[in-house]
């Protein structure tokens, strides 16, 4: 995986209902070379070792933090906050626990632990799911030695549904907007990871091509979505 960059604002000193723009520059996947191992973290609760080397990651580039609620008028429906426990999206076969994913030593937000092919991450200092604002969904593509659980990620089409199960056992139900694929040296910022007045979620992967030279996909597959 690609040396992830600096972080929002430290989680410590952050109200729970900060809203975090966490820019992401890519997904990498590094194949699994005798000469390339890499460990990741997990969330704040629990910590796991890659023995995968090759999975896709997300890394949190310098940003700054986004308005606060108060600030920014909230619209539509939406939830208060609590912990996403686990993701379905029955169109492509997902049922998946989360893991949160925290900004690291080095200012990084931590990638999902790359040796469980069936497990999603989300930054546990942002949006959750369901509240207002712009929630972050991370889940692997493949591994070195099978696909992960957003293998499928790329077949969903807008209309579909999926949902989220949260620690206030409450479901929160999304709708998908659209799909879309960008080059990671052309990737909207932005446009992803802006906070909204609206509930809404990214759910995001890499895409495109795996180039062998610098051990990395080309894309990044993102799914907009909205809470319902």
């Amino acid at each position: 995986m690609a040396t992830p960059l600096p972080s929002p604002v430290e989680s410590t000193s952050v109200p729970p209902r900060r809203r975090f723009v966490v820019r992401l520059l890519a997904w990498t996947v590094v194949l699994l070379i005798p000469a390339v191992i890499l460990f990741f973290s997990g969330d704040d609760e629990s910590s796991d070792d890659a023995r995968a080397p090759r999975a896709a990651a997300a890394h949190a580039p310098a940003s700054s933090a986004a308005p606060k609620s108060s600030a920014t008028p909230r619209a539509g429906k939406q939830l208060p906050r609590a912990r996403p426990t686990r993701l379905l999206i029955p169109a492509i076969d997902v049922s998946a626990p989360f893991v949160g994913l925290a900004i690291g030593d080095s200012g990084q937000l931590e990638p999902p632990p790359a040796d469980d092919v069936n497990l999603v991450g989300w930054q546990a200092d942002g949006v959750s799911p369901g509240e207002a604002g712009t929630a972050i969904i991370a889940g692997h593509v493949d591994t070195a030695t099978a696909p992960a659980v957003f293998a499928g990620l790329s077949e969903l089409k807008k209309g579909d549904r999926f949902s989220v199960n949260r620690s206030d056992r409450r479901t929160a139900v999304f709708v998908v907007d659209s799909v879309e694929t960008f080059a990671k040296d052309d990737f909207p910022d932005e446009r992803v990871y802006a906070d909204t007045p609206q509930a809404q979620v990214r759910l995001i992967t890499c895409a495109g091509d795996y180039d062998h030279s610098v051990k990395d996909y080309t894309d990044n597959l993102v799914v907009f979505a909205h809470l319902v």
